[in-house]
This record gives structure tokens, sequence and C-alpha cells, in this order.
């Protein structure tokens, strides 16, 4: 039995693929580990190009918006450095206002407090000093650990030992610290200049990605690669920018509420807890703990009332307004929402939850309309079915139509000649009698 070129194909690409498989159960680690150095080498060209995703959605309002009477040789030479400079510029200004705006007032408060723990630990140890002369037993307690005998040359022994066993650490642990930040600022720089020229090039380098992936998929392959790639790009950037929607809403709530409340920082707190809440669903917790603390130093009292009311804007706000803001730029349902994040956030922590979402919304729109296909196909089918056996119904009573008229005929024909056979016998015996 023979085969042609194709089926010959075929199995030389099955055979390939259960080595591969074979290969990397057996080196699993070596496969896992090489893995890992592989995307430790492109860590920074993704981070670029996740930056380059994020100045894209400003930089395409500016060039859309702004600037698109743009349109002369010379102007449309310029147009995209400073479509991608005035992005990049507003990014920054963003976050310069919100660090300029917090971290001031929160080294402010953390300086009062400061100010304040020497008058705490006094009244403290007045407060102490109550409750032992109120309660003999404390005294009787403290009176034992003071007749304690302690081995002082052991525990100086121990306490240089845990000093030079910490030193050496330390220095290690500086030293490691100091590589890693210094990795992660020239990372950071490579990703930044990544990112540039993905803006810049961005038409060249999707007809470049076009145009491979014709030359390489077949047409079925590169028809479905192409809308999977539309839907995500349109997911993502809805999301960022239902994300942004949401983040602004929540501030300003806080900002409303608080005013209205007569609470100190509300326009602070306001701010914080936006920029913090482009976390989806926890991150407006971080803006809750910083904006309590600030409260703290002035009103205690005031600042659980704080957290009383975060909480029920949180809860109006994770259950109502994000899941409709963000769901709905995404198109996704509000459960789905929820599900997205938790399950992000479980598994891979905040990069989770940003990529999730977009992620699920994706995987949803797919398989809906895979969904809504395969059951029009049904029902298509079923009609059909239907439409064939009301036909051959038709057929089957148009077939035995003219039987039962021949047959109708026939009896009609019938019963006139036996009235005239009956007439015949009549007069014939009309006749004899006569």
């Amino acid at each position: 039995m023979g085969f042609d070129k194709e089926k010959m194909k075929q199995i030389r690409g099955l055979v390939l693929f259960t080595a591969v498989i074979v290969l990397l159960i057996l080196y699993s680690g070596s496969a896992v580990a090489g893995f890992v150095l592989f995307v430790k080498i492109l860590t920074p060209f993704i981070v670029g190009g996740a930056i380059a995703f994020i100045l894209n959605i400003p930089m395409r309002l500016i060039e859309n918006r702004l600037l698109k009477r743009w349109r002369g040789k010379s102007a449309a030479r310029l147009k995209r450095p400073v479509c991608l400079l005035l992005a990049f510029v507003t990014v920054i200004l963003i976050f310069t206002v919100v660090i300029m705006t917090v971290v001031p007032q929160i080294t402010r408060t953390a300086v009062e407090i400061g100010k304040q723990v020497p008058i705490f630990v006094d009244g403290l140890i007045v407060e102490a000093e109550k409750l032992t002369a109120a309660y003999p037993q404390i005294q009787a307690q403290v009176d034992k650990l003071e007749t304690l005998e302690v081995n002082w040359p052991s525990l100086l022994n121990s306490v240089m030992d845990f000093l030079k066993n910490g030193m050496t650490s330390m220095l290690t642990s500086t030293v490691s610290v100091a590589s890693n930040i210094i990795g992660g600022i020239v990372s950071g720089l490579v990703a930044l200049i990544f990112s540039f020229y993905v803006l810049a090039q961005k038409e060249k380098l999707a007809d470049q990605a076009d145009r491979i992936l014709h030359a390489y998929a077949s047409g079925r392959m590169y028809g479905k690669t192409k809308k999977v790639m539309v839907l995500l790009h349109k997911n993502f950037s809805n999301f960022i920018s239902g994300q942004c929607l949401e983040a602004v809403i929540l501030g300003t709530m806080f900002v409303v509420t608080m005013t209205l409340f007569g609470f100190p920082y509300a326009l602070l707190i306001g701010v914080l807890i936006a920029f913090t809440a482009l976390i989806p669903i926890v991150g407006a917790f971080i803006g809750c703990i910083v904006g309590a603390f600030l409260i703290l130093i002035n009103d205690p009292i005031q600042a659980v009332w704080f957290i009383v009311l975060f909480l029920i804007l949180q809860q109006v706000e994770g259950n109502l307004i994000y899941p409709r803001v963000v769901g709905s730029s995404v198109g996704l349902p509000s459960i789905w929402v929820l599900v997205a994040v938790s399950v992000g956030g479980s598994m891979f922590g905040i990069a989770g939850m940003l990529v999730f979402i977009p992620l699920v919304s994706t995987a949803y729109a797919l398989l809906r309309e895979d969904v809504d296909e395969r059951n029009r196909r049904k029902r298509a089918g079923g009609d059909t079915k239907r439409e064939k056996q009301r036909t051959e119904a038709m057929t089957g009573r148009q077939q035995a139509a003219p039987e039962t008229q021949n047959a109708e005929i026939k009896g009609e024909q019938r019963i006139p000649e036996t009235g005239n056979k009956a007439k015949k016998k009549a007069r014939e015996g009309s006749t004899g009698k006569s």
C-alpha cells in the first residue's frame, strides 16, 4: 500500500511532534529552565511592548483629534514625533502630580506621628503604673521578671555571632540589591527606548507581521489569527480606557462624599484612591490604608468612620460600577469580570488581574460567536429536514389524489350504468306484461 507525498508529509510532521513532546517530558526541568531564561531575556522587550500599547491610546487620541489637520508633507513628518512626545509628557505629568500631591503630605504626617510617639510612650507608662497599682498581681509578675538571672556572657556571644553573620549576609544582600537595581534601571531604559521605536513605526511593524503571517499560514488560519489579534487589541484598548474611567469615577465619589461629611484631605485621598484604583478591584484598598493613616493623626474616630465610608463605596464600586463600566467596555458580563479578576489575581497577582479581563473577554466573544454559528446551523438543518418532510408529504398526497379521483370517477360511471340497466329491464318487463 503506497502513500502520496501529502500523506507522507503529514506522517513526518506527526512523528516530529511526538518526538518533541517526548523530549520535553524527559527533560522537563531543563526545558522549564530554558523557557524561564528565554522569558527573562525578552522581559525588557515585553515590558516595552506593554508601554507602547498603553502610550498608543493617548497618542492615537492626539493624532486623530488634536492634530488631525496636520496633513501636509512636512507636517506629516513631524506629526508622529510630536504626538509621541505629547503622549509621553502627559503620562509623566499625571504620575508627577500624583506623587507631588501625596508624598509630601504622607511625609508630614509621618513626622507628626514621630513627634507624638514620645508623648504616647509617656502616657503608656503612666497608664501601666496605674494598672499595676490597681492590680497587685501584675506587679508580682514584674518583680519575678526582675529576679531572673541572665547569663550575660552567653547572651553577648550570641549577639556577636549574630552580628558577624548578619554583617556578611547584609553585605551580600546589599551587593545583590544594588545589582538588581542597576539591572532594573538598564532594563527599564531598554524597554522605554524599545517602546518609542515601536510607536514610531507601528504601521510598518503591523504590515510586516501581517505579511509574515500571510506567507506562512494557510488562508483559513490567517483569517482566524488576524481576527483574534484584532479582537485582542480592541479588548485591551477598551479595558485600559474603561479602567481609567472607573478610577476617575471612584476618585470623584470619594472627593464628593468626604467633602460632604467634613473629612480632611478629601482631594488628596480622592486622587490617591483614583490612582491606586487602576489595579482592578483591590487597588483602592491601598488608597484606603494611606487615607486612614493620614486622617488618624487628626482624629482616630474620624479615621474609623473613613474606613466605614470606604467599605460602603467600595461595595458600590466593586459590585455595580466596576463590572458595568469595565465589563461594558470589553463586552463581558459583570459576573465574568469578577471571575476573571479573582482567577487572574490568584494565579499571577496584579499582572493577572490586569491581563485576565481582556483575555476572558476575547475568549467569551469567540465562544459566543461559535455557539451562535453552531446553533444557526442546527436550526437551518432542522428547518431543511422539516421542509423535506413537508415536501415528501405533499408529494405523497399529490400521488394519492389521482388514484382517488379515478376511483370516484369509476364509481360515478358505474352508478349511471346501473340505472340504465334498471330502466331497460323495467321497459322489457312492461313490454312482456303487455
